[in-house]
């Protein structure tokens, strides 16, 4: 028994496993130190990139992945780019990162409306081609109803003139019955659905002065942990700021410092300043409600200036129709609390938009919307995220924080990257 076991342990590579964890690791950039730390306190970037580890082991044909991209920084999406680019077998997913399809899909399979369609291609291509086939399925339409339009018109046509001809006026009739037969077997088209739109204008009447947020030679620190040392930026009218780093580098930290400072919750050193007539509006990462147990509607109202008919009509734009407004505010999906908490800051008249990763958990059509609306706001904007594609979307400036420090770049993500792979090309020729 014990040779058949020792037998079926050497056949399952039970003798190899040590070398092969060592080869997994060397691959995944997996230290020492990090195998011994507990799994549970690690980053959300490195439990992915042990989680990948542990996969491979089992050498899989098919991977199954489900929004692979949440809530990892910059530097493990494009390590898991790279990985899943060189994967030899099969990949099933699913993923609102756009940036992220674009490098890794190959094919995309859409689902809408119990239907599904497949483009054999990345984001990108799958955008063009849809495009392409709703315009010509709208023509199809077109064609079709025009066509049933004139068959209708012929068969009152011929059934008028049988009336008038009568009585021998029988083979208008049958004329008029042929056609019916014919227009009864049309197979008929639906009208191809364009995507819904809602028309998010910021209203901004009062502007805020050039300096929007001055910070010089800040330190910040959360318990004993020293995030940022000596920091100095600034934020001027109209600029279009992300603040990217590596997950735990203190962004959030530093944009809950400045909310902080605005509402008065913490005192005004020298090392933030906020302009003068600045009115910021703040989407946090986790959207809360002052009472999430009450309706859409009840919420909306408290910042609304108007009738219950005017309320129901505006919430209307933001895609909450009928019964909606009667949902709880704790059984909104992610993209509901996003378009919620918009509606909330277009009735404050703000100038200063204030965004932690304001794209997480919310689907591709609402982030485009949200794209839309903000390429429209008037007044300044400062944000965080991780969503490459919404960053190119909308930065026009990046903070990159690394080493307890900030570093700007000019443009978006594709910029900054660009300039980093100049600045690391730059390097190597000198080191040789």
């Amino acid at each position: 028994m014990y040779g058949v076991l020792q037998q079926r342990f050497d056949d399952l590579g039970g003798y190899l496993i040590d070398s092969k964890i060592n080869e997994i690791c060397n691959k995944f950039g997996i230290d020492s130190e990090l195998l011994e730390r507990d799994f549970s306190k690690l980053s959300g970037g490195e439990k992915t990139i042990v989680c990948f580890a542990k996969i491979m082991l089992s050498d899989p044909d098919i991977l199954l992945l489900d929004e692979p991209t949440n809530n990892l920084d910059i530097d493990t999406l494009e390590w898991l780019e790279k990985f899943l680019q060189n994967y030899t077998g099969t990949i099933l997913m699913s993923s609102h990162d756009r940036y992220f399809l674009d490098k890794v899909a190959t094919k995309i399979v859409l689902i809408e409306r119990g239907k599904s369609e497949i483009f054999h291609g990345n984001y990108s291509y799958y955008l063009k081609e849809n495009e392409r086939r709703i315009l010509s399925e709208f023509e199809q339409y077109k064609d079709q109803q025009k066509m049933i339009d004139a068959m209708k018109k012929k068969i009152k046509q011929l059934q008028e003139f049988g009336r008038m001809a009568s009585p021998s006026g029988e083979s208008f009739f049958k004329r008029a019955a042929s056609i019916q037969k014919r227009l009864d077997k049309i197979e008929l088209l639906n009208k191809p659905e364009t995507a819904k739109e809602i028309p998010l204008n910021f209203q901004m009447t009062n502007r805020s002065g050039k300096q929007v947020l001055a910070v010089h030679d800040l330190n910040l620190s959360i318990d004993d942990k020293t995030l940022l040392e000596q920091v100095s930026f600034d934020v001027l009218f109209k600029d279009r700021t992300c603040l990217m780093g590596k997950n735990g580098c203190g962004k959030s930290t530093l944009i809950k410092h400045i909310i902080d400072l605005y509402n008065g919750k913490s005192h005004d050193g020298n090392d933030i300043k906020i302009g003068s007539n600045v009115l910021i509006g703040y989407i946090p990462q986790v959207i809360e409600f002052d009472d999430d147990t009450k309706t859409l509607l009840e919420v909306a109202r408290k910042t609304f200036n108007g009738t219950e008919t005017q309320l129901r009509s505006s919430l209307a734009k933001f895609l909450f129709y009928g019964n909606d407004v009667f949902k709880r505010v704790n059984m909104l999906s992610g993209g509901e609390k996003v378009r919620l908490k918009l509606f909330e800051l277009m009735q404050q008249n703000i100038n200063f938009l204030i965004m932690d990763e304001p794209t997480n958990h919310i689907d591709i059509t609402t982030r485009e919307v949200l794209e839309s609306a903000l390429s429209e706001f008037q007044g300044t904007i400062l944000f965080i995220s991780h969503d490459r594609y919404f960053i190119n979307e909308i930065a026009k400036k990046v903070l990159y924080v690394e080493d307890k420090n900030i570093t700007e770049y000019l443009g978006n993500y594709d910029d900054y990257r660009n300039t980093k792979e100049k600045q690391l090309s730059l390097s190597k020729g000198k080191v040789r």
